[in-house]
């Protein structure tokens, strides 16, 4: 019992007690496969030497958060706020290689709002800040492939680790982002690990939007209308309840269908990105787990 399985209880619990949300059973039939998972090769860096590549990999997880914030980011054209990170830190990387950790450790707002082409002084840029510094201590003086490499070939040992050694990835109940980093691994040929079907969907605000969008949850009125709005929700038991019962829908999706939770999520999320997804409001919260 480790990591997966404290995700799937939890969110069992919450999705069976929930009074905001609802999973319609009989809609889980309708999600129907997407094509494989893979890394886009322009907005991410992959192309470099394995070490680099895989220091760029716990970089960008390390700062895969701010849904939130994204309407507020100067984004590069045709590119959403998580691929105007991912490409600007992949132009970084092509340029001038990974940070160093002792640079890692010193990092502030203004070098990170350089890097990823955004104002100083916007919230978020000093939250990727701290991150990346905790990133720094965390690795102390190993590589990012020693951190994979003492995880033994287990996905879930890996995303115990990050959880525990940075408060960042510490995400209680779901693991968002500890468990995407050996999925992200995984998918840029860096790591292969026994165990990484275990792993549950990502639960974000993204895959949640696709479900509703889909038939599969259904909100509370009260709850639909203020997201309609546009209206921030606070961390909490409704934006908690959303990305439970996401997670647990796609538990019984993924069984139906017959695939790993993790390519489940792949196909919801880039199904996310078509227009007639992107034309409704999905929930927006302010916090680092996504």
């Amino acid at each position: 019992m480790g990591l997966c399985d404290d995700v799937r209880r939890h969110c069992a619990k919450v999705a069976a007690a929930a009074r905001w949300v609802e999973i319609d059973l009989e809609a889980t039939g309708r999600i129907e496969p997407g094509p494989p998972p893979v890394l886009d090769r322009e907005r991410h860096y992959l192309d470099g030497p394995r070490e680099d590549v895989a220091a760029y990999m716990l970089t960008l997880d390390t700062i895969n958060f701010g849904s939130g914030w994204f309407p507020t980011l100067r984004k590069r054209a045709g590119s959403s706020g998580y691929y105007t990170v991912a490409w600007a830190l992949a132009d970084r990387f092509r340029a001038h290689g990974p940070w160093m950790n002792d640079e890692l450790r010193a990092l502030d707002a203004a070098e990170v709002a350089r890097v990823l082409e955004q104002d100083q002084g916007h919230e978020l840029m000093a939250l990727y800040a701290r991150a990346l510094r905790e990133l720094g201590e965390f690795l102390g003086d190993r590589g990012t492939l020693d951190v994979v490499d003492e995880a033994g070939g287990s996905a879930e040992r890996l995303a115990e680790s990050l959880a525990a050694g940075m408060p960042i990835f510490d995400d209680p109940g779901f693991w968002k982002r500890a468990q995407i980093v050996p999925n992200d691994f995984a998918l840029a040929g860096l790591a292969e690990f026994h165990d990484l079907d275990e792993l549950t969907i990502f639960a974000d605000n993204l895959v949640p939007h696709v479900l509703r969008v889909d038939g599969v949850l259904r909100y509370h009125p009260d709850l639909a209308a203020r997201i309609d709005r546009g209206e921030l929700l606070p961390p909490g038991d409704e934006e908690s309840e959303i990305r439970a019962c996401s997670v647990h829908a796609c538990e019984l999706i993924a069984q139906r269908l017959g695939v790993p939770p993790r390519i489940l999520d792949t196909w919801l999320w880039n199904r996310g990105q078509e227009p007639r997804y992107k034309a409704i409001p999905r929930h927006r919260t302010r916090t680092t787990a996504y």
